[in-house]
């Protein structure tokens, strides 16, 4: 076993993890792991390049400064069902984050991520009924559970998305006095939100090549304007935000509700797609130790 990073951001993805990473990074006290997402535990190709190679990096910390990593797939189940025995047994961790945002908006942009990767060409509606995960990994308390029960809830603080937005520098230092930062931590709006689905560029093998060559790039900025450029760009980018269909919505509303009632009785509220927007942007939440 190793000593490991001080905590790890552990989900949920496409929940502001990458804002989340990034304001920690520039901030005095913290050091975040590049890449930001080494997913070690979870990937087993990543896992068998070794534990020293995970402990490297974070070998350029500065002294005293709390180490950090923001890999979501260590809740991403039933993908990687041994993400968590693997960090247990591995490193003395024992402070993680967890941020969820409005589990309806996690699944369409976490839908326009894998359609920009080339992973999803089918339409929302038809993805959410062929690709379980979609629905999976916004079901916040089935991803939480394991860990609870392993780590005990004082080991997971629970953050929203929706109270960032709202007071973006008392949540940060929320999260700062969980981590143990004994400097003033401030948000910094020059970073803005980091990873936002809706301005992904589709993958395509042939614009990549062109994008990439040197000699294309110094044509292309030469004789094409840059107007034409920036509209030729949006055509490679999903111009409408897609929306499920109100029988698709019914259905993943009806599991989401029910595994937001179990998340709810570890808060003390009624969290509900229909409440989940106003109570979590609404306060703070901690565990409700009693339930």
């Amino acid at each position: 076993m190793i000593a490991g990073p001080d905590f790890i951001i552990i989900g949920a993805m496409k929940c502001a993890t990458s804002t989340l990473h990034e304001q920690l990074a520039a901030n005095e006290g913290f050091f975040m792991s590049r890449p930001k997402e080494p997913n070690f535990f979870s990937d087993d190709a990543v896992w068998e390049r070794g534990l020293d190679w995970y402990a490297e990096l974070f070998a350029g910390a500065p002294a005293g400064a709390l180490r950090g990593e923001s890999s979501t797939h260590y809740t991403k189940l039933p993908m990687h069902p041994r993400a968590l025995d693997r960090l247990a047994s591995s490193v003395e961790t024992r402070r993680f984050v967890y941020v969820m945002r409005h589990p309806v908006d996690r699944l369409i942009s976490h839908y326009i991520h894998e359609w920009s990767q080339g992973v999803i060409d089918e339409p929302l509606n038809e993805a959410v009924e062929r690709r379980p995960e979609l629905v999976a990994y916004g079901c916040y308390a089935m991803q939480l559970a394991p860990w609870l029960e392993r780590f005990g809830r004082g080991a997971v603080l629970p953050v929203f998305a929706e109270r960032f937005s709202i007071d973006p520098q008392a949540e940060l230092e929320r999260v700062g006095r969980f981590l143990g930062s004994t400097h003033p931590i401030s948000w910094r709006r020059e970073h803005g939100a980091e990873n936002v689905s809706s301005e992904r560029i589709r993958r395509s093998p042939l614009r990549s090549f062109i994008v990439r060559s040197p000699l294309l790039t110094i044509l292309r900025r030469a004789l094409i304007p840059e107007a034409l450029r920036a509209h030729i760009k949006t055509r490679w980018q999903m111009r409408e935000r897609p929306v499920l269909s109100a029988a698709a919505l019914a259905r993943v509303e009806r599991t989401f509700d029910a595994d937001l009632a179990q998340l709810g009785a570890w808060l003390g509220a009624p969290f509900s797609c229909a409440t989940f927007s106003r109570l979590a942007g609404e306060r703070a939440w901690e565990w409700n130790e009693r339930a």
